[in-house]
This record gives structure tokens, sequence and C-alpha cells, in this order.
């Protein structure tokens, strides 16, 4: 029979969560980053949806194919370490190398790799929170989990305006025309990477594999075809609560995309009446919508941590449908605001949703998948944030002109109606029982 797992202590699963802070900074660097090297490489506006494309189609190939892996490793690192430290790695490096890219094919392949070596690190450091703790201990896991995205994901947005403060020149670029303030951004993101997920991997080892567990690994095949099996197999046997948070994400995934997408239009349509990049109202919002993010971040990072005792009273679904909740009606409000001041009311509903949506969701996926495949169904779980950012993509360009008026006020508020239905669904998903340990 399966050993119990001892419980740990909160500083215990604060060093075991370390790592995600390194993982989270890096995809921190990519969303207020990416465009702008873009563009100082010479992209087009119109090409830079398709530029983005690598983290959805990297995401749905490699986390279930890293994760299905994962379940199937084991070597004296442990089943998932192994995987989340080279991934660490090679992010560092493509981190390193992404603000010296000399052309845009560069920089796009770099963003290429560095996505794929992201998913890497990601699903198996999940599956390893999942397997490291008693069940009665997942939400504390994950909303931890959620508290180091918010406070990296602030660090990460705030980096170049910390080292401008610190006296670092703006207009001062390197022979790509790329500023320093970003170059040395993705150089201390590079050391966060491999540095935070090497002291967790150090201060917390993996729980060992018990005989049983270890005979039955060894009998399992790893060719390429047993694992797409393995795969397809999962697929066919999902448990009902994950097929019922599936619909759920691909609400709430779908309204997120539609903001980080359409917030800087939405401001400067709304506080200067034109979308212009040229004009002074958009470098306002640019600014605001900066701010914005700093303080649904910084919020997310506090009400992660506070949401560990409302988890365990009122179940992480509703506490979720909750957060959802008012993160959409902190959008839907959002486009009649034309004072920057009350601005911080949604970004503070935006931040509590933020943090439910980075903890909530994998709490309740832990406790209804068996344990011998943890790894492979979140790495299909990834697939639920990924296909609704496709059908985002494909979707909303349609949708603009002829449903949303050619307002991108009306998106943002496409996007609070998303997560009001998503936190309806959120309320359907049953808390499961543990599978048997």
């Amino acid at each position: 029979m399966r050993q119990h797992k001892p419980r740990l202590g909160f500083w215990q699963i604060v060093n075991m969560n370390v790592g995600f802070f390194g993982i989270q900074f890096s995809f921190g660097l990519q969303q207020s980053n990416m465009s702008p090297i873009y563009k100082y490489l010479g992209a087009e506006d119109g090409s830079l949806p398709y530029l983005w494309l690598a983290g959805p189609i990297t995401g749905l190939i490699v986390q279930p194919l890293i994760g299905a892996l994962s379940d199937r490793t084991d070597c004296r690192l442990g089943r998932r370490t192994p995987y989340f430290l080279i991934g660490a790695l090679i992010c560092s490096l493509c981190l390193l190398a992404m603000p010296f890219s000399p052309t845009l094919w560069m920089a796009a392949g770099l963003l290429w790799v560095l996505d794929a070596a992201n998913n890497v690190t990601m699903e198996p450091y999940r599956a390893f929170v999942s397997d490291r703790l008693d069940a009665s201990q997942h939400s504390a896991g994950f909303l931890v989990q959620s508290a180091f995205t918010g406070l990296s994901q602030t660090l990460a947005y705030l980096t170049p305006s910390i080292l401008v403060a610190l006296g670092l020149r703006l207009d001062a670029a390197n022979a790509h025309g790329i500023p320093y303030v970003v170059v040395a951004a993705f150089v201390i993101g590079a050391v966060f990477s491999i540095v935070t997920v090497a002291w967790s991997a150090w201060t917390t080892p993996e729980w060992p594999l018990d005989p049983a567990e270890r005979a039955a690994l060894a009998s399992q095949p790893r060719t390429p075809g047993a694992i797409v099996a393995e795969i397809v197999d999962a697929v066919r046997t999902m448990p009902e609560t994950m097929r019922r948070l599936a619909v759920m994400m691909l609400c709430q995934w779908y309204a997120m995309f539609c903001y980080w997408e359409y917030i800087t239009l939405a401001l400067a349509h709304g506080l200067s009446g034109s979308t212009d990049a040229r004009s002074p109202g958009f470098a306002q919002a640019m600014l605001l919508t900066g701010r914005i993010g700093g303080l649904y971040n910084t919020v997310a990072f506090v009400a992660a941590l506070g949401m560990l005792p409302l988890a365990r009273r009122f179940g992480p679904h509703r506490l979720h449908a909750l957060c959802l909740t008012l993160g959409g009606l902190g959008l839907l409000y959002l486009p009649q605001i034309h004072a920057p001041a009350w601005l911080a009311l949604p970004a503070i509903g935006l931040g509590l949703t933020w943090a439910s949506l980075m903890g909530n969701p994998y709490a309740m996926l832990a406790g209804c998948i068996p344990p011998a495949r943890v790894g492979v169904y979140m790495g299909l779980f990834n697939g639920f944030i990924v296909l609704p950012m496709l059908a985002q993509i494909l979707t909303v360009p349609l949708l603009y002109h002829r449903v949303l008026g050619g307002v991108p006020e009306n998106v943002i508020r496409l996007a609070g109606a998303g997560l009001l239905a998503a936190a309806l669904l959120a309320l359907r998903v049953k808390p499961a029982a543990a599978a048997a340990r």
C-alpha cells in the first residue's frame, strides 16, 4: 500500500514553489516585451498575432508529450525534476540570446524554443507539486504557486521602469535598436529561471516511488507510439470533473486573451477617442496598461495567500466562481471609466481573478486524476488554455467589425461576459474525492 505522504509546513511549500517564480518571470517578460522587440526589428502591426503563435502551438504539442514522458520516468533525480531542470536551463539560454537578436526571424525562432522550454518545465513542475503534497494540501500548494505568479509577473512588468529609476537610460539601445533596459531585464530573467528552479529541486526532493509503483513503471513501454496511445487513452477516459473544467477554462481564457490584446486600444479610445499609435493618448494608454498590470499582479500575489483558508472552508470551485464574478463585473465596468484613478477598481477585481485562475482550477483538477497519470493529465489540462487562445485569434478578427462594431471597448465587455460565464460553469464543477493514493 502507498505510504502516507507527510504534511509539509508552510515554508516547505514555499520552497518547493520558488522555481515557479523564475518560470513566471520568463512569461511576464514575454507578455510585456516581445511585441516591442518585434517592432524594433521591423515587424508589421498586422503580423504580430502570427508571431505570437509559438505559445499556444508549443503548449498544445509539448506539454502532453512531456507530461506522459515524466509519468514514465524514474531516475536518481526523480520523475519530474530532470524535465524542469533541463527546461529551465534552455529557458535561461534563450532569455540571454533574445534581446541580442539581429533579425526578426531569429527573435521569432528563439520565442518558439523559449516557449517549448517553458512548456517542458511547466507541467512536470505542476505534477511535482501534486505528487509531493498530500491531497489535503493541494489547494495550499497551487495557491502558493499563484502567489509566486503574481509576484514574479509584477516584477517582470516593472523591471525596465525600475532600471530607468536606478539610472539606466531609456533611449540607450544596442546595435539592433533594442533598449538596454530590455536587455538587462532579460539577463535578470535568465538568472532567475535557472537559480529558482535549482533552489526548489535542492530544497524539496521528490517523494520516492514504492517498489510496486516502480515495478509498474518499469513495465510500461516508452516508445513514441505507446506515449501517443497513452495520451489518446487519457483523453478518452478523462474524468467528468476534468471535462467540466475544460468548458469553464474555454470561457475564462478566451476572456483573458481578449483583455490582454485589446486593453491598450480600449483605454486609448475611451480616454482620448483615438486608437492611433502615434497619438499622445495612445502612449498614455500604454502607461496605464502597465500600471493596471502591475496593480492586478500585486493584488494576485497578496490575494493568493489569503485564499488558502477560504479554499479549505468553501471549496476551490465556489471561491473560483466568486473571483471570476468580481473580475467579470470589473471588465464590464471598465469601458465606462473616464478618470484613470478609478481604473484601480477593475484592476483589483482582475487581480482576484488572476490569483484564483492560477491556483484553484489546478486544485480542483488534482483531486480527480489518478496519481499514475498526473503528468499526462496536467499536460492535457494546458490544452484548455491554449485552445481558447487559438479560438480567440481566429474568431475575434471576424467579430470585431461585424458584431462588436469596431469598438475596442466592446472586446473588453466580451471579456467580462466570458468571465461571468466561466463563473457559472465553475459552480458545476463538483469537488471530486481524491484519487486513491
